[in-house]
């Protein structure tokens, strides 16, 4: 379409409809003397916007073949003169919609309806490549650059990326073959990458086949990732699900996670670069997750750890088929510091370990990390657990003269699979207490006996990021 004939539809095809109580802000799309017919679509957000298109109004065509970039990237940069008034949003109806990698805008949504599949480029010079993150110096598949991520977006505020259970499809497997085949020059795309942001939403979509990390907000706050539903084969390499790193105030909530590595992975830059950077990871809420990955996590914190991590608070975690519940990753040379975590309500089901911490997990960025610049592990709470044919129940390995401290178990029933280990714990270097704990945990898990099964509390005062309410939003979309 012509952008006369883009802008004859913003501007005679969407109105503004007034503030209206609970009901927020709503944008509809008439057209009185369209014969097509319509329905009222409503949705939850953080915000509505003012201001409503269809990517085919700027050209887009969704038969799985055509390339649809440049109408993408027209679109977000045509909607962002809607910023200050009132915000944009650009409607994917169904269909198979190819693209390559294009950047997001704010004040924006970015909106999948039912059936609508954005497919991933599989032509290489439409990735961007672009420098490492500062935070860790280096590239994770190569050194240097890396590929642009599929949607992307730095310095942005108010960023909504949602739908009715749209799909993204990264149609990894290329990818994938040229990490097994070390043919890759610089590190894979992500799904989504937002950097440097405010206020961001990702909810109601389904993201498949990611060439590596799902979705990797950076250097970002107030960001909430809900109702999302990620794919992956169980060993498919490093498509880890959702990757808060240096982020605060972020809720991840209602999520369901099938995939190579670890579920959620909380991160926050590596070794040096990060030490320097110095941008923890905090006040974050990871609650009704189902993980299935048969050699990863469903929570991870680290190994990616030097900037900190602090004050994370998970609870009803359901991992299936599960290689750990949760894992802790760090090395002499991270630096940085994993406290004060909360884990409760944990549901376990087949699992290598229920819990697991190294100090040992080598892959240093470069030769350049500081022999001197040990991490601090404590206060690191799980409560109410329960798990199933487990092979082991702990592999909780410190530091040599570097302790992990404040470990703090309770309530918690496991149950070993037939050949389960011959000793369920293994534990050097930790120190903590444990209280209603079976199988009996070691001696460095100090046992206070079964009257003290109500400790290690979890935090009763809300974050931030709880206080966030979303909007009824809606529009009226012709079809």
């Amino acid at each position: 379409m012509e952008k006369t004939s883009w802008l004859l539809v913003l501007v005679f095809g969407v109105v503004l409809i007034s503030l209206g109580g609970a009901e927020g802000r709503k944008s509809r799309i008439i057209d009185e003397s369209s014969s097509s017919s319509s329905y009222d679509l409503e949705y939850s957000a953080i915000s509505c916007r003012a201001h409503s298109a269809s990517i085919k109004d700027f050209g887009g065509v969704g038969d799985g073949k055509t390339l649809n970039t440049k109408a993408f990237q027209e679109a977000v940069n045509q909607l962002s003169q809607y910023a200050s008034d009132g915000g944009s949003q650009l409607i994917v109806p169904a269909g198979q919609w190819l693209t390559g990698s294009f950047n997001l805008t704010s004040h924006f949504t970015l909106f999948l309806q039912k059936d609508a599949v954005l497919l991933a480029s599989q032509e290489i010079n439409e990735w961007a490549v672009i420098d490492p993150l500062p935070s860790y110096g280096h590239g994770r598949d190569a050194a240097g650059g890396r590929y642009i991520s599929l949607l992307f977006g730095t310095s942005l505020t108010d960023v909504i990326i949602t739908g009715e259970n749209g799909t993204i499809d990264g149609q990894g497997e290329l990818w994938w073959q040229k990490f097994h085949s070390k043919k890759l020059k610089y590190t894979r795309p992500y799904l989504i990458e937002i950097m440097h942001s405010d206020n961001i939403q990702i909810s109601n979509l389904t993201l498949l086949n990611s060439p590596s990390w799902n979705i990797h907000p950076v250097y970002s706050s107030n960001i909430i990732v809900q109702g999302i539903t990620i794919l992956a084969p169980v060993k498919s390499p490093n498509t880890d699900g959702i990757n808060p790193d240096s982020c605060t105030n972020m809720r991840i909530e209602d999520n369901y996670i099938v995939s190579g590595d670890d579920c959620v992975a909380v991160k926050s830059g590596w070794d040096e670069y990060g030490i320097k950077y110095g941008m923890p990871t905090s006040q974050l809420i990871i609650r009704r997750l189902t993980c299935i990955s048969p050699y990863s996590a469903a929570i991870a914190l680290g190994s990616e750890m030097s900037g900190g991590i602090q004050d994370v608070r998970a609870e009803d975690i359901t991992a299936i088929n599960t290689e750990s519940g949760v894992r802790i990753k760090t090395a002499v040379g991270r630096g940085g510091f994993v406290k004060d975590v909360y884990v409760k309500g944990m549901t376990l089901h087949t699992m290598k370990w229920v819990f697991w911490m190294t100090g040992n997990y080598g892959s240093h960025a470069d030769t350049h990390w500081d022999p001197n610049a040990l991490p601090e592990i404590k206060g690191i709470n799980y409560r109410d657990v329960v798990a199933e044919n487990v092979s082991m129940a702990a592999r909780l390995e410190g530091i040599s003269g570097d302790a992990f401290t404040g470990i703090c178990m309770s309530n918690v029933t496991i149950s070993m699979a037939k050949k389960a280990k011959k000793y369920p714990w293994t534990c050097t270097n930790i120190e903590g207490i444990t209280s209603g704990v079976q199988p009996p945990p070691c001696q460095l898990l100090s046992d206070q006996g079964p009257e003290k099964s109500e400790m290690c509390n979890f935090p009763t005062e809300s974050l931030a990021i709880d206080n966030i309410e979303m909007q009824k939003c809606s529009f009226r979309l012709n079809y």
